[in-house]
Order: C-alpha cells, then sequence, then structure tokens
C-alpha cells in the first residue's frame, strides 16, 4: 500500500508522539520510499514547527537546550529534583569526600544534604557552598576561578589547577543534556572542560537528573556514558533509554 504526502506526515507524527525519535532510515523502509523523500517530509513538519530534524532523525521536542539562569531553571521540575536529591542525600557515607557540581539538581542537593561523619565538600557551584556552610560538620572547599553569570558558578584553568590538587570518593554531576549516544552535556564548553576534570578527579560518578535532561544536548560534551557510574532521575524515563542505560552498566535510580 502506497501512502500519499498527508498519510505519511499523519504517520510519522503518529510514531513521534509514541517514540522518543524517528530514524530517516526506518521511515524509508517503512513507507517504501527515497530517504531523499522521507527527509523532504521531515523538512516540511519542520517548517511547519511540528518537529526538530538533527543527524538523520527527527524529534518532537527541541534536542538543543538553552543557557537558561539558574534562577529560570530552579523553578522547572522541583518536585521531580527534591525526590532525586533526597535520594542522593542517602549514598553519603562516613568521611565521603565528594564534588557537588553545577546547575539546579545540586543545588537542591546540598539543601536535602544530611551531613556524614567527616564529610569534605569541593563545589564549583556558589549557591552550594553558601547552603552547605548553614549545616555543621562539613569541611568546604570552594573553587576559585571565572564566574559564570548564568549558572552562578566558577569556570576555567584555575579551577581545573585545584581539582588535580585532590581525589574524591564521589561526584555529584548535573548536566543540561544526556544522549544516547553523544553522552552528557552542558550549554558552556568551559563548563564541561572543568567536568572532564572533575570525573577524572573523583571514583564514581553519579549524575542528579531529572527525566526532561533524557534525549536533549548542550554545546559543551562532557562525557560518554561509559564514564557514568550512576544515573538518579525521576519516573518520567521512557521504558526504551532506561534498557539502553542499563545495558550499558549504568545503575539507574527511579524516585
Amino acid at each position: 500500500m502506497v501512502l500519499n504526502i498527508a498519510e505519511r506526515h499523519k504517520l510519522i507524527l503518529k510514531k513521534l508522539e509514541e517514540n522518543e525519535f524517528v530514524d530517516v532510515s526506518d521511515l524509508s523502509k517503512e513507507f517504501n520510499v527515497s530517504l531523499v523523500t522521507i527527509r523532504k517530509d521531515l523538512k516540511v513538519l519542520e517548517e511547519k514547527n511540528l518537529l526538530f530534524r538533527s543527524h538523520g532523525r527527527a524529534f518532537l521536542k527541541n534536542p538543543y537546550t538553552t543557557d537558561y539562569h539558574v534562577n529560570f531553571k530552579k523553578q522547572l521540575k522541583t518536585d521531580e529534583k527534591v525526590r532525586i536529591a533526597i535520594h542522593a542525600g542517602q549514598i553519603l557515607k562516613p568521611h565521603d569526600s565528594i564534588i557537588i557540581a553545577s546547575g539546579t539538581s545540586v543545588i537542591e542537593f546540598a539543601k536535602h544534604l544530611k551531613p556524614t561523619a567527616g564529610l569534605t565538600v569541593l563545589t564549583a557551584s556558589l549557591n552550594v557552598a553558601l547552603i552547605l556552610s548553614e549545616k555543621p560538620n562539613i569541611d568546604i572547599i570552594q573553587l576559585g576561578g571565572i564566574l559564570r553569570n548564568s549558572s552562578l558558578s566558577v569556570v576555567g584553568s584555575i579551577s581545573e589547577k585545584m581539582l588535580s590538587e585532590f581525589t574524591f570518593t564521589k561526584l555529584f554531576l548535573g548536566v543540561d543534556g544526556i544522549d544516547l549516544e553523544f553522552g552528557l552535556t552542558t550549554t558552556s564548553a568551559m563548563e564541561a572542560s572543568l567536568n572532564k576534570e572533575m570525573i577524572k578527579a573523583a571514583q564514581k560518578i553519579i549524575v542528579l537528573a531529572d527525566s526532561s535532561k533524557f534525549g536533549k544536548k548542550g554545546f559543551g560534551r562532557i562525557c560518554g556514558l561509559d564514564d557514568v557510574d550512576q544515573i538518579i532521575t525521576d519516573t518520567g524515563i521512557d521504558e526504551k533509554t532506561k534498557n539502553r542505560l542499563f545495558e550499558l552498566g549504568i545503575e539507574v535510580t527511579i524516585v
């Protein structure tokens, strides 16, 4: 059965509502039309603002993130971030030395963190340092460097050099995007560079990310998913993504 243009477009949008993305090659085979025809279909739908194209795929939602100010981002997915933060706090053990990166998920983590005996925290986030300064029995190391106004955190060579002087048991990392192929990303190249050094300095890499971060990409690539030990997220994660993360050997905690 040969489908006309309108029928193809309707089916493409239906598939996108059911899945995170669709592949050009898969649509070409299913509809028995050329790759060129499918690309034209997707271009027309994109021009109508019904989908987004990227690297041979189409997405219902824009896969690219924007560098919003931390004060705006903290209003998004607040309930999910609180649940993620509370669970992350339960991972801490006595005499842990941890890195808390930057972002609204780790700020929430700092708010709900209950200090364990001998806890040492190094952070790039000014907000995190201020929150933890009001809690007892935590040794806090604030990274120095260039202040990013949008995240109220530091980046740059000074921060990276400081990190090389320490080793840590855990890194709690917030991200702007998690792509199954491209890995972890953030909207800042300098922040991505600092996050790379944090990963080198820590024994266990724990990502705190609400489910809206999956299928998204930021400007700066932090690392591939093979560097990640655990992801703590919410129930909005889709089954396909969850299963793929399990296949990669990542511990996925859903709260």
